[in-house]
């Protein structure tokens, strides 16, 4: 993959899909940072419906720590995965309250450490809270990148490290809303629908 073809697929990708994208509904940093982790194997539009009840019932870190988890589950039983991340979600604000003084982290070496955050639930928590670019590699981001030609990586860290190095920096925040949009319109895991495919010009791998 040359240059030239990375900035001509990255054009189409900004044209057909923006540069940017709507975020969560929050007024705290905490509340950004919950919503990713409950976007995890749900829709952006499961999570848009609950979190309005959610912050009113709970408009603080003491608030979650303090309720039932059954109260917090009822809170999100919409969203798939909601005992998980129920749980998750109580000790994850207990551990901010407690450790980090009610301040979420800015380093992802800390985020990581929370309960319920992996990786790309860091990487998306630093781009939106704070602006810091970083390449978020979900399903989408691993299987498109690897069609594409854009990375060989057998796992999503390695893939992330090839991004980086592929892309320019400006771009890292939105590739990964614009291939889970081309992945879930075109792109799709069982079929890749080629023949409609606005890069297909530009594409190594057509698998």
């Amino acid at each position: 993959m040359t240059k030239e073809k990375t900035k001509k697929i990255l054009q189409i990708l900004d044209k057909e899909y923006g540069v940017t994208k709507e975020g969560f509904l929050h007024m705290a940093d905490w509340q950004l940072l919950v919503a990713i982790m409950l976007s995890a194997q749900s829709t952006d539009k499961q999570v848009d419906e609950v979190l309005p009840g959610l912050w009113k019932r709970f408009p603080s870190l003491t608030a979650v720590v303090e309720s039932a988890a059954e109260d917090v589950e009822d809170a999100i039983k919409s969203i798939g995965l909601y005992k998980v991340k129920a749980r998750n979600m109580k000790k994850c604000c207990e551990t901010i309250l407690k450790e980090y003084e009610g301040k979420v982290p800015a380093k992802i070496e800390e985020l990581v450490k929370l309960p319920g955050v992996g990786r790309k639930t860091a990487t998306l928590f630093l781009a939106d809270a704070y602006g810091i670019p970083g390449v978020t590699v979900d399903t989408h981001v691993f299987r498109i990148s690897k069609r594409i030609g854009w990375a060989k990586g057998k796992n999503p860290v390695q893939v992330e490290k090839e991004l980086m190095e592929v892309l320019p920096k400006e771009h890292w925040n939105r590739i990964n809303f614009q291939l889970i949009y081309h992945g879930r319109s075109v792109c799709k895991a069982r079929k890749a629908q080629c023949e409609r495919c606005m890069i297909k010009e530009w594409c190594d791998r057509k698998i």
